[in-house]
């Protein structure tokens, strides 16, 4: 079980050896990053892709201390991720690359609540983020750690947001980008990271096989790989969804969050944000956390698969393309960390069909005004099937995760709306 947020004594004023970072202008409370299967401790200010010991993903932790981060204080502050530094793992102010992301709107769904007969339905709408989608959070985050590190590269398998995202950072950064993309993509992704100069790679297959050709192309290790979990830093920024949450309703939680997933960043951030929240005293004692859904595509439904019991995991499983290309991620890394997630929770996880998600993209459009990417239209989907289940109440407060805008996914949708 991984150790969502650990507490410590407060930083002396000097950081471990072999770093020549101090913290006469910071205010992070970074102190170290460790390995989340089994636990150990890796030093936070040198390049670290997956643990040394385990080869999992690597967990910042700060020195959380109830008192040392005050929620009265966030009040006056930029209304951008960038409100929660203390809880980022940006060291210097001036490495924070920035384009304005975060504290993007959640929105009432009165109109289909009242179809549905939903007491409470809300939607977090990613898609006005920079960029165009939720991966703006994690690539922010990524990015600005890769310029604090002093790196001039980076390198990233996409099935498209996360890719458009990083070229779009390095730029602002000043580093090289390097974006391997399925070839069957939407090519409203491939011609802006081309516009954002990022030197595009284009594979046949899913984004297992752009994984393969990233590690081919860096065997020397010239580039930062800033593959979902391979890095620490990405999980970080999408946490922000997390703390934004609880803030925007008031610090009380809704009842459960429906959330998109193919390599389950985000599922596994606003997971850490709860806990991180719980130890700073930011949430009451007594605040339950929220049941999380992992939603997924009947094409590529690993996670779906690995929960229900149908395989051990997710490895050797074969996914198909979706039009939801963010969920076609067929052997996610963090799958450990998401059964983790699901089952603390009380949550679950389920996939919808290519239909299913059309008529979600087609409902919040009609019913909303809210043009959600096909990842939105799945949990829209899912939301009603597990109320059909009997799985949701009608008196809960359900809670939408939109990842993306849908104007990039014209070429996937284009004739295919439902009426």
């Amino acid at each position: 079980m991984p150790k969502w947020y650990l507490l410590h004594a407060l930083l002396t004023g000097t950081f471990r050896e072999n770093t020549t970072m101090t913290l006469t202008t910071t205010s992070s409370l970074l102190s170290d990053l460790h390995c989340s299967q089994c636990g150990s401790t890796h030093n936070a200010f040198v390049r670290q892709t997956l643990s040394s010991c385990c080869q999992a993903p690597l967990l910042c932790q700060y020195t959380i201390d109830v008192g040392s981060v005050l929620k009265a204080g966030l009040v006056t502050r930029t209304k951008s991720l960038w409100r929660y530094e203390e809880l980022l793992p940006v060291i210097q102010p001036e490495n924070q690359i920035s384009l304005g992301e975060g504290f993007t709107p959640l929105l009432t769904l009165n109109r289909l609540a009242d179809t549905y007969s939903f007491r409470h339905l809300t939607l977090k709408d990613e898609g006005l983020n920079p960029t165009g989608s939720f991966k703006a959070r994690g690539l922010c985050m990524a990015i600005s750690k890769a310029k604090e590190l002093g790196e001039q590269a980076c390198i990233i398998p996409t099935a498209g947001n996360a890719g458009v995202a990083m070229a779009a950072y390095c730029a602002r950064a000043g580093l090289e980008a390097v974006v391997v993309m399925p070839r069957h993509t939407p090519d409203a992704f491939k011609e802006e990271c081309i516009g954002y100069n990022a030197n595009l790679i284009q594979v046949d297959g899913l984004i297992n096989d752009c994984a393969a050709k990233v590690q081919e192309l860096n065997q020397q290790g010239a580039y930062f790989d800033v593959s979902t979990l391979k890095e620490p830093y990405r999980l970080e920024g999408k946490k922000t969804m997390g703390y934004e949450i609880a803030e925007q309703l008031n610090w009380q939680l809704p009842d459960v969050i429906m959330y998109p997933t193919g390599g389950g960043t985000g599922l596994i951030g606003i997971w850490k944000a709860f806990h991180e929240m719980k130890a700073l005293g930011w949430l009451a004692k007594e605040q339950r956390l929220p049941r999380m859904v992992a939603v997924q595509a009947e094409n590529c439904a690993p996670v779906v698969d690995t929960y229900l019991g149908k395989q051990i995991n997710s490895k050797q499983y074969i996914g198909k393309p979706t039009l939801a290309n963010g969920l076609a991620v067929p052997r996610p890394i963090g799958e450990p960390l998401m059964m983790s997630v699901l089952r603390e929770s009380g949550g679950t996880a389920i996939a919808v069909s290519e239909d299913d998600m059309l008529e979600g993209v087609s409902e919040l459009c009609r019913h909303e005004g809210i043009f959600a990417a096909p990842e939105g239209g799945a949990i829209w989907a899912a939301t009603k099937k597990l109320l059909h289940q009997g799985w949701l109440q009608p008196d809960e407060h359900v809670l939408l995760l939109n990842t993306g805008s849908g104007q990039k996914y014209l070429d996937n949708i284009k004739g295919k709306w439902h009426r």
